[in-house]
């Protein structure tokens, strides 16, 4: 019997999950300061259909904890293909965040701890945009010179919605709800001025590894994200759905 009241609390939690998100209309849910509980509030989430799709996901293991990103294949496929084509060679391994800037950006993927440069083996791409792909909280893009095609292996991720960006540099992909709370945690951290450069952190924050993974090995839809404020059900309702 208890085990029968435990799947029911679960399915009913999917059903609330699922009614969140088809209430709206069927682009976009917003959800803004929602207290929900006690101990749990969404802030500024914003889904679109994107998140049920089959985009790929990278996994940034970082010296203050693990991001997951959604990589627009569907909408830029030449920037996404570039940055997996790095990530296959285990390119950013051990490269660490160089320039970080409360409120703006955290760059990275482009040098080692002790200031060298490291260059991309496959040279730059032209820019790539795309009208669903914005500087939203979140994005991730593509750092470059003053040359649109000049962009090779250092990206960079939003901390908090950077429009004035738009169609002047390419988003590729977006931070998973579940994990901005890592973004903000280095985008926080001191800075100072490291071989010749500004807002380097006084402590590296290091890439420790990035990997990409398929949706069905990395589970990231919206009901996941909102679950994520009950932990004790994500086993439960990871076993039920059949992902390990």
């Amino acid at each position: 019997m208890k085990k029968y009241t435990m799947l029911l609390t679960v399915f009913m939690v999917i059903n609330i999950g699922f009614l969140s998100i088809t209430t709206n209309n069927s682009n976009a849910t917003h959800l803004t300061d929602n207290k929900i509980s006690k101990n749990f509030v969404i802030q500024n989430i914003n889904y679109d259909n994107k998140t049920f799709g089959p985009n790929p996901y990278a996994i940034i293991e970082t010296s203050l904890g693990t991001i997951r990103i959604e990589l627009f294949k569907d909408l830029v496929p030449n920037t996404v293909d570039n940055f997996i084509n790095l990530t296959k060679i285990s390119f950013y391994n051990g490269l660490v965040f160089h320039r970080v800037i409360d409120d703006f950006v955290i760059q990275g993927g482009g040098h080692y701890p002790n200031g060298t440069r490291k260059e991309s083996p496959y040279g730059p791409i032209d820019l790539e945009i795309h009208p669903n792909a914005r500087h939203v909280n979140g994005a991730i893009g593509m750092a470059r010179t003053s040359d649109p095609n000049s962009a090779t292996s250092q990206f960079y991720i939003c901390d908090g919605p950077q429009h004035f960006l738009d169609d002047e540099y390419a988003v590729f992909g977006k931070v998973t709800v579940g994990t901005m709370s890592v973004v903000r945690k280095i985008a926080a951290v001191e800075t100072t001025t490291k071989y010749g450069m500004e807002d380097w952190p006084v402590d590296d924050v290091i890439i420790n590894s990035l990997i990409i993974k398929a949706k069905s090995e990395e589970v990231n839809t919206p009901l996941l994200n909102i679950l994520e404020g009950y932990p004790n059900l994500f086993p439960i309702l990871r076993y039920i759905l059949g992902f390990q």
